[in-house]
């Protein structure tokens, strides 16, 4: 039902063509990391509680049987009196047997199952940071694949008008052929180039389907029609993903310095043991009688291990340490960073005054094609210099539709960069 949901969602989408944060929507749905975000929160949730768990009674049951060289025993002298008195004094038996259950209740923890768990949540949030920037790189890839398409999708175009344009021309020598004002082999010539592009145009919709079909499976939807995307003005700001990880990490730090601070807390608990067996707690009786009893205490016990002391100093610089290496994962982070904006910067303040003589260079071009025209019909130039002009014509297109496409890669490459809406 959820994919015929989508699907349905997705048919006005297919119908109109695909924008390019449409593209990079559905490939976050449809890439598989997707599904670790549920994993990753399920994994802390139950992790939280197993930990929780700490404050319930803890049980654990034993059973042994052992052998011993020497028991307790009676004085001699005592031995003999008691013997005179009629009483039998048989003494511990050497072999001995329990089967017993320790019970015991934390009251008091100093604060170590609490921290625990907060310890646990910053972890689940690394890992859900972490998980974002695997995410986030997949727009990159769009991004790659989307204006690779639309390139390529120009170039048809200008391929499809450069064969109009030979055509033409292939026409008007036909003519001048069959009136005696052109050879042959200037026919022949024209129609070669015509015929070269038109292969040209075979290896460049081959181009455009393979990669439509890579878009297609990477976003989990029938492409069909990239539509160009506007041109953007960045603003100023920094939003990546890696940023959300060490914020994470150090609040991770954090927790982790809390947890420690706990362990030199002392600890109250109460406990109970239980046990079946021989010899009982009640000595004197065992040594007269060899029977099995039921023997049980309850009590309080308050431990406290000073032991963390003596690292004390040394933890906490450790802890401070682990900060400073990642507060120094973000300062080279946004140095990079920092490196690939500016650079992003002069390559669209190129891209732009590079557009700023396209359309010159092609008005002119188009004007000496023209001419070439006009004078290959009046016989002063021959064929392989107009079928120059043509291609010469052509090519500032062609540069025209790479600058503008090349501009808009890379303003949507800031965008990425930055991430900023």
């Amino acid at each position: 039902m959820r994919r015929i949901i989508l699907g349905l969602m997705m048919l006005p989408m297919m119908a109109q063509g695909q924008t390019l944060e449409q593209c990079q929507q559905a490939a976050e749905r449809n890439f598989p990391l997707i599904q670790q975000y549920g994993l990753i929160e399920k994994t802390t949730e139950l992790t939280v509680a197993n930990i929780q768990k700490g404050w319930l009674p803890q049980v654990s049951a034993s059973a042994q049987a052992t052998l011993q060289s020497g028991v307790t025993a009676w004085p001699d002298e005592m031995k003999t009196m008691l013997n005179t008195m009629g009483v039998d004094v048989k003494g511990l038996r050497k072999d001995q047997y329990r089967v017993g259950i320790d019970i015991q209740q934390t009251v008091f923890d100093g604060g170590i199952i609490r921290t625990q768990k907060a310890i646990a949540r910053e972890q689940g949030k690394v890992q859900a940071a972490q998980n974002e920037v695997n995410m986030y790189n997949v727009r990159k890839r769009v991004n790659e694949m989307y204006f690779g398409l639309l390139l390529i999708d120009e170039q048809i175009k200008l391929n499809a008008d450069l064969q109009e344009l030979l055509t033409t021309n292939e026409k008007k020598l036909t003519s001048m052929v069959k009136n005696g004002t052109a050879a042959e082999s200037d026919y022949q010539n024209v129609k070669a180039e015509r015929l070269n592009v038109m292969q040209q145009a075979i290896n460049l919709e081959s181009q455009r389907q393979a990669l439509l079909k890579m878009l297609s499976a990477f976003c989990g939807i029938e492409m069909s029609q990239p539509e160009k995307p506007m041109a953007v003005n960045v603003g100023i700001g920094n939003n990546r993903p890696e940023l959300k990880v060490i914020d994470a990490q150090l609040q991770l730090a954090d927790a982790q310095e809390k947890a420690f601070d706990a362990t030199l807390m002392p600890k109250l608990g109460l406990f109970a043991q239980g046990y079946y067996g021989y010899p009982g707690y009640n000595m004197f009786e065992d040594m007269m009688t060899h029977r099995w009893s039921l023997n049980g205490m309850i009590g309080a016990r308050l431990t406290w291990n000073i032991g963390a002391l003596y690292t004390r100093k040394n933890d906490k610089a450790k802890f401070q340490l682990q900060r400073s290496m990642v507060e120094i994962s973000r300062d080279v982070f946004l140095f990079n960073n920092n490196i690939e904006q500016i650079q992003q910067n002069e390559n669209i303040e190129r891209y732009r005054k590079l557009m700023s003589d396209d359309e010159e260079i092609i008005r002119l071009r188009s004007f000496v094609r023209k001419a070439a025209e006009s004078k290959l019909a009046h016989g002063i130039i021959d064929v392989n210099d107009l079928v120059k002009e043509i291609n010469n014509e052509n090519q500032a297109r062609v540069q025209q539709t790479m600058h503008e496409i090349e501009m808009l890669k890379e303003m949507y490459d800031l965008k990425y960069t930055l991430n900023i809406e």
